[in-house]
């Protein structure tokens, strides 16, 4: 498994990360708890060392059983997890970044998680309500505070990024990137290799096999995921669909891994 480094901070990974969220919701009833922890931990002995989650996923039991899965790996392997999406009474999912939600979620993720320091903690949407540069500077303190190592941005605008890189370096920016879905190629690629940020792509196949085509816009405050689609079900099956495939992009990289 190739390994790269993100943007200019010391943070490497595996080209290829596992997404861990489709084991806890979105595509089906929950899967099998242990199965999962195998399934991870096979992952671990094909090199793989990066690891996707969110506190939303479940929500909580994403974070909790990625924590039981990679304890016994602590230091071989990178683990990303994102702040910033609540689930209110009725279900439905809000963004709310306030400083204190942040420091709340950072909280409650380390514990989950079973770890001394987030490895990379993302904004999972960005807040209207709340300036991202009070966003990158309660980042900037918990990292002062040795709680998380590296910031990192989930379906940002350019903009946005470049006020929160001014604040505090943002190691990763994770995006939507595939075949079908390009259009981090016109600003988003450019302004990270100019910045030296680095980057995951995720739902690299699964847009192409959506039933209709969407008309959300990135800017959406709920993840979006076209693997729900019944005919990608149909297609790749519970044991492919059940996982999100990311791929780390170094700034200036190649990304002939697209097509891998």
């Amino acid at each position: 498994m190739q390994k790269r480094k993100l943007g200019k901070s010391n943070l490497e990974v595996s080209a290829i990360g596992l997404g861990c969220m489709g084991m806890s919701m979105s595509y089906g009833p929950p899967a099998d708890k242990q199965e999962m922890i195998a399934l991870i931990r096979k992952a671990i002995e094909l090199g793989v060392t990066f690891f996707d989650t969110a506190e939303v996923y479940g929500p909580f039991t994403n974070e909790e059983l990625v924590g039981e899965a990679l304890t016994p790996f602590g230091g071989k392997v990178v683990i990303a997890t994102k702040f910033g999406i609540k689930i209110d009474p009725s279900g439905q999912q809000l963004v709310d970044s306030r400083p204190e939600r942040i420091k709340q979620s950072a909280e409650g993720s380390l514990k989950r998680l079973k770890v001394d320091a987030i490895d990379l903690y993302y904004q999972h949407r960005v807040d209207p309500n709340v300036p991202i540069e009070d966003v990158a500077g309660t980042i900037k303190d918990l990292i002062r505070a040795g709680k998380v190592k590296h910031f990192g941005l989930s379906e940002p605008g350019v903009q946005t990024i470049r006020r929160a890189h001014a604040v505090q370096p943002v190691t990763a920016v994770q995006s939507e990137y595939s075949l079908w879905w390009r259009n981090p190629e016109t600003e988003v690629l450019p302004a990270l290799d100019e910045l030296g940020i680095g980057s995951f792509h995720s739902v690299l196949l699964a847009k192409a096999f959506s039933r209709e085509r969407s008309t959300r816009t990135r800017s959406s405050t709920v993840p979006t995921s076209a693997t729900s689609s019944l005919v990608l079900r149909r297609r790749l099956g519970r044991r492919i669909w059940l996982w999100l495939i990311c791929c780390a992009r170094s700034p200036k990289g190649r990304r002939r891994h697209l097509l891998r």
